[in-house]
């Protein structure tokens, strides 16, 4: 098999004139015959205006290449899509298949050995994993790493759980515009992810647990110097890698590696995004996430790290407490400690090595959990035949068993528009849904199942209802939240059929989420719903591919003709 500059020629009909004019053009960037033979380390840039989350790339880039050419090896860094958040319109998760897509394609066009893809905010990191397993290539994954913790008026402050806390004393009339606008200048003081347990921290930790990148490297902050120490290691690994041929992903993922990243997702009280994009990675393998088990295993592994939303600290605490290798080595043996890792060590080895930190209290014992139960449980019921997922680590224990009143939204829009009126007919016992936010309906499955409590109700100090939705939630949220509802209502799912005034009741012990309205009266409200079309923003392009080929959140939400073959 053809390896560095000879792998992946472009076709002109000439094998030896493909090569002689790749090396001519290579040349006007002023390399060497000797670097041009060595074996090549593809580095994903993933740095943009738009990404603060990403503002550190740039020096890990210089890490990594200086890790690579340390051992040998030619690093060749080149662009992909760049998601953040907050920037991306309709939503980064709309985005997400695009940059797997972009990744994919972009590691088998250009001759590489091994690749270093760069990640972080939200859908970033899983997009890349996902390109990395069906390209097959010999992968480090990356993490830019978490921000430093904020302060204000003597309280430390993290992005952005306490972004939605302080916005919700703001919309109670707790807090001032004065006030606000400076906590806004002091939520994010640096770059990196959110420095709390979201989607990117959980993310990281699932690909730290999954063997895919190195120890520590889920936790270390962004800014600081032990995050480009880590990059370069990287870039020696990857080298290593790009010599040696391996290991590839298809080589590191098997299922005690998918098990060990459910157990540690429900550990860390890890963002019910987590769940989603593992579906995704596991179906890009012969492998596939069983929610059934997933939920089993939440009640066996309980929450250990003390982390908001569900705990108190920040992720530059669970970093000085000993990171994930200190979590997994407390979680005993509910972690397959055989499993391998790109370094070439197993997960007893990187456990072995673990720092025991006398005194520190972010990650817990077995014997003393943040919450007995793990973070997330899955529900089933008339309301979510395949599922819907509760973050039970963050919501409000006295509503985990409940039955309330439907007040309907019938999309973003129609929520936004209404939510605060004073007129609207609600109280604190009621159940807010919101439909049409799935993956098809919104489209782009948006961040709005942390729906506001209402302005009137907000007033009078309610901090908490049970709201459902077909839509996800930031992992930096809390509440009493019923997300994913699958399948959505814009595909004729159930949640559709709610109306005004229904009771609904969630029993969270029981994992059960029901509509208490007869079969027969359903088969009526079902027989009257208009047929579904084709809407408008998706007449072309990347819109129409995502509208016709999108999968539900039970499967992962990755196009239908990307899952392995077989699935």
């Amino acid at each position: 098999m053809a390896d560095g500059l000879r792998k992946g020629l472009t076709s002109y009909g000439d094998a030896g004139f493909s090569l002689f004019l790749r090396k001519a053009f290579i040349k006007a960037m002023g390399y060497s015959d000797d670097a041009l033979n060595r074996p090549i380390v593809g580095i994903t840039n993933t740095y943009s205006d738009y990404n603060p989350c990403h503002g550190n790339v740039p020096q890990i880039i210089e890490a990594v290449k200086r890790g690579v050419m340390l051992s040998g090896a030619m690093p060749f860094v080149f662009p992909t899509i760049s998601i953040a958040e907050s920037f991306a319109h309709p939503t980064s998760m709309y985005l997400r298949n695009l940059m797997a897509m972009d990744t994919e394609e972009m590691i088998r066009a250009q001759p590489m050995d091994a690749v270093i893809v760069i990640g972080g905010c939200d859908k970033t990191l899983p997009a890349q994993i996902m390109a990395a397993i069906s390209a097959d290539l010999p992968t480090v994954v990356i993490p830019v790493g978490p921000m430093v913790v904020g302060h204000h008026k003597g309280e430390v402050l993290g992005a952005c759980t306490d972004c939605r806390r302080l916005w919700g004393k703001y919309r109670a009339g707790e807090i001032d515009d004065v006030e606000i606008e400076a906590v806004n200048g002091r939520l994010a003081p640096s770059v990196g992810t959110c420095m709390v347990m979201g989607t990117a921290s959980t993310m990281a930790c699932i690909t730290e647990a999954l063997g895919l990148s190195l120890p520590m490297s889920a936790t270390i902050p962004a800014p600081h110097a032990e995050r480009f120490r880590s990059a370069e290691a990287s870039g020696r690994v990857a080298a290593e890698m790009a010599k040696t041929k391996g290991p590839k992903p298809s080589e590191i993922l098997t299922p005690s590696s998918f098990r060990n990243a459910q157990v540690v997702l429900q550990a860390i009280g890890g963002s019910t995004n987590g769940l989603i994009h593992l579906t995704a990675i596991a179906n890009r393998s012969p492998y596939k996430i069983d929610l059934e088990a997933f939920d089993k295993l939440g009640r066996e592994v309980p929450v250990l790290v003390d982390l908001k939303p569900s705990g108190e600290h920040y992720m530059e605490h669970f970093h000085h407490a000993g990171g994930v290798p200190k979590l997994m080595a407390q979680l005993g043996d509910l972690i397959d400690l055989d499993a391998r890792t790109i370094t070439g060590q197993t997960l007893r080895e990187v456990v072995a090595g673990a720092e025991d930190v006398p005194g520190q209290d972010a990650i817990r014992s077995k014997a003393n959990p943040i919450k007995s139960e793990g973070a997330m449980a899955i529900l089933h019921g008339n309301l979510a035949p395949r599922g819907a997922v509760i973050k039970q680590s963050a919501a409000s224990p006295k509503l985990l068993q409940h039955t309330g009143r439907a007040v309907v939204f019938e999309s973003v829009e129609d929520m936004t528009l209404r939510v605060d009126d004073p007129e609207l007919d609600v109280t604190a016992d009621d159940v807010l849904v919101l439909r049409n936010a799935g993956p098809k309906g919104a489209p782009g499955m948006p961040e709005a199942g942390y729906l506001p409590i209402p302005k009137k109700l907000a007033r009078t100090g309610v901090k908490d209802m049970v709201r459902i939705s077909d839509a996800r939630m930031s992992g930096t949220a809390f509440g009493t939240i019923v997300l994913h509802i699958t399948p959505e209502s814009a595909v004729g799912g159930p949640l559709g059929l709610v109306q005004n005034g229904d009771m609904i009741r969630l029993d969270v012990a029981k994992r059960s989420i029901d509509l208490l309205v007869d079969e027969a009266e359903l088969q009526k409200r079902r027989a009257a719903l208009a047929p579904a079309g084709t809407p408008d923003w998706a007449n072309r392009g990347y819109a129409h591919l995502f509208n016709e080929t999108i999968l539900q959140a039970d499967e992962g939400c990755d196009f239908d003709f990307m899952r392995a073959k077989g699935k």
